[in-house]
């Protein structure tokens, strides 16, 4: 997973412990580039983890991610 992903998902775990929802959907709008109905999935899937980490925010970000086409 990338460096960037990563820091991406430790801010983002950071901003749902401190409960600003509204933060929440405007840094996986405007920094992630995430569309509203994808944010509701990502969000639905970080609440049905067992141990929400930074890693397995992380993971569910590659779920949601445009793969490179190589």
């Amino acid at each position: 997973m990338s460096a960037i992903r990563k820091y991406q998902a430790h801010r983002l775990k950071q901003i749902i412990d401190s409960n600003n929802d509204t933060y929440i959907h405007l840094y996986m709008e405007k920094l992630m580039l995430f569309p509203v109905d994808i944010q509701d999935r990502i969000l639905e899937d970080i609440s049905n983890l067992s141990y929400c980490s930074s890693d397995a925010i992380a993971d569910i970000f590659g779920l949601y991610s445009i793969k490179n086409l190589k």
